[in-house]
């Protein structure tokens, strides 16, 4: 190469400019524009959380009791004085669901109110035929649920099977049409079929709607917070994020009250799902993001947002430094990208690599298990269900910010052993506290949910950070979507506690917290420490040379 060409070459180097500069130098990382952006990004993020948490109410558990056709007139009580003389139990409140006594032979039995314990056989007990609910409020009642646990169970992890499969469907309508698209298209999805579920009348069809529903609409909360975290610098996209995540908590916080106050499930469901529809209308009031107008090489239309920006921010953006930003995406573009072997050939020749591949789907999996699990238990802990639901959704939002304090103060490790332990030595405790101790248990309950909360934002950065630039996306998505394991688990962990044992899932919970917190020893310390751009550079992440 000439002196000329290097000169040409080096002056193009100087001259590349990236979106980061821009928002940093001119148009501003977080200004009025941005927060404008987020609080209208905050409603389609409450409104995931009404969608994402609604079945935890319209499928909940129905109290039920043996039909006992010769004392049952065509309006039963649900625990009628004499329920005990018919029913296994220990009082009128207390008694089994499922069984109730054998007849004894009678001549001449008519149907009575008294119904005397000598019309039973005490000591042996038979299957239920037919049953008697205390309320009708849930799914339960409707699709003839009462002791199918297991059947009314799996409504749950079928529907996250859903928000399994939307990630990559949402992914290429976001990458191919835009994010608004993909942003308004989930909300339109949602709203249309969750009110289409609420006239069903058949347990398959309700069941078939809940998975439609979720493979299709379940990514409005990813599009937007890729909307939002691409529109802010680089100093606040951490901020940005446990925002977005704090407004999902909130949003569970309204749907738990709102579920209080419309406890019927088809008229919940259709409150919650109308208001989807509005989400619609965000097409015309956002703007596309930046990044991905730019990709796509619209460049005239990412000019007039950042504009439009600069303008909201009172900033001044130069047209050098756009005409470089244009010039840098072209160069982009133009570049060959050599070619290189198969990402799974590349781990599979790196041990440390493999490693954390290995290790950080564990992480995934002991997050979204006990994260989505303990919010699905929580309407079956003693007390007011509505109030327990409401309780532990409020309690992540410390959490969140507990972790965005601590991660750049004592490092990813420290943040992440100490919550999954603690999370685990509360999950122990609450497994083994007396069922009367109700403020203890529901402290230790919600101090466990806080440390999960800790760890959910806590191992979305240290994750990225222990993966190379090049393959960081790839990784990434390879660790959450194999921790979606735990999510579609977690729906069933009730049926766990009702036929098997009530404490197992707390213990299922610990056991893996502690697991997770072990594994964490395994894998180095990424505070101050450059990300890595190669793969080798990420095998030695904890040397000095990749110190910042």
């Amino acid at each position: 190469m000439s002196s000329a060409e290097k000169a040409e070459a080096g002056n193009n180097e100087s001259n590349k400019i990236d979106l980061d500069n821009i928002l940093r130098d001119e148009v501003g990382q977080f200004g009025k524009y941005q927060i404008v952006t987020v609080l209208l990004a905050a409603l389609p993020v409450i409104f995931s959380a009404f969608a994402s948490g609604e079945y935890i109410f319209t499928t909940a558990r129905i109290p039920t009791r043996c039909r006992i056709p010769q004392c049952d007139g065509e309006n039963p009580e649900y625990a009628p004085s004499w329920v005990l003389n018919a029913i296994p139990g220990s009082s009128n409140t207390s008694f089994e669901n499922c069984e109730r006594y054998q007849d004894r032979p009678q001549p001449n039995v008519t149907l009575s109110e008294e119904c005397p314990a000598d019309w039973f056989d005490g000591t042996q007990t038979v299957p239920c035929e037919d049953h008697v609910y205390e309320n009708t409020l849930s799914v339960v009642y409707d699709f003839g649920m009462a002791c199918d646990e297991w059947r009314r169970s799996q409504i749950g992890s079928i529907r996250t099977i859903g928000t399994l499969l939307v990630l990559p469907i949402t992914g290429y309508v976001s990458d191919r049409w835009g994010r608004r698209v993909a942003l308004t298209l989930n909300a339109f999805n949602t709203g249309w079929l969750g009110l289409v579920r609420s006239f069903v009348n058949s347990y398959e069809w309700f069941l078939a709607l809940e998975v439609i529903e979720s493979t299709i609409g379940a990514g409005a909360y990813s599009s937007c917070y890729i909307l939002v975290t691409e529109l802010v610098g680089p100093k606040y996209r951490v901020i940005v994020g446990a925002t977005m995540s704090t407004m999902f908590a909130l949003g569970q916080v309204f749907l738990g009250l709102i579920a209080w106050g419309v406890p019927t499930w088809r008229t919940l469901t259709q409150v919650i799902y109308a208001p989807q529809l509005l989400v619609v209308a965000y097409f015309w009031i956002l703007s596309e993001s930046v990044r991905w107008l730019m990709s796509r090489g619209r460049y005239e239309e990412a000019e007039s947002v950042l504009k439009k920006v600069a303008k909201m921010n009172k900033k001044e953006l130069s047209e050098k430094s756009l005409q470089a930003l244009r010039e840098t995406a072209e160069a982009e573009k133009k570049a060959e990208k050599p070619k290189e072997p198969w990402l799974v050939v590349l781990v599979l020749r790196s041990k440390i690599i493999l490693l954390r591949c290995c290790v950080s789907p564990i992480w995934w999996i002991t997050n979204t298990l006990v994260y989505y699990g303990m919010s699905i238990n929580a309407v079956n802990l003693s007390g007011n269900r509505y109030l327990n639901y409401v309780y532990v959704a409020l309690v992540e939002i410390p959490g969140y910010w507990t972790a965005i304090l601590l991660l750049d103060r004592i490092g990813r490790k420290p943040v992440l052993i100490t919550s999954y332990f603690l999370c685990a030595a509360c999950q122990f405790a609450f497994a083994f506290l007396p069922d009367d101790m109700y403020a203890v248990s529901l402290t230790v309950y919600l101090l466990g949910k806080y440390a999960i909360a800790v760890v959910m934002t806590s191992v979305y950065v240290y994750t990225a950070e222990l993966f190379p630039t090049k393959y960081r996306h790839s990784l990434f998505a390879f660790a959450s979507m194999v921790g979606r394991l735990g999510s579609i688990t977690a729906p069933l962990t009730p049926a766990l506690a009702l036929e098997v044992w009530s404490s197992l899932p707390s213990v299922l919970f610990g056991s893996l917290a502690l697991l997770s917190g072990l594994l964490i020893f395994s894998t180095p310390e990424t505070l101050g420490t450059k990300l890595p751009n190669t793969i080798e550079d990420a095998e030695h992440l904890s040397s000095r040379k990749m110190k910042s």
